[in-house]
């Protein structure tokens, strides 16, 4: 396997997150209405994703 490929793999959920976490808080800071509902979903997806992790590395 290729070391770039496995790089590639290993960060890009981690990116992924980071980025909607930053697109949450642009979109908090821009507007009200459907911007704060678009902010409250993108900031809570992170927090989603560590919830199933945690649940699904306790076998």
């Amino acid at each position: 396997m290729k070391k770039g490929h496995n790089l590639r793999r290993i960060f890009a959920v981690p990116l992924l997150l980071a980025a909607l976490s930053l697109a949450g808080l642009v979109i908090a800071l821009t507007g009200d209405g459907w911007r704060d509902a678009a902010s409250w979903v993108a900031l809570g997806l992170p927090v989603v994703a560590v919830g199933w992790a945690m649940t699904t590395r306790r076998r």
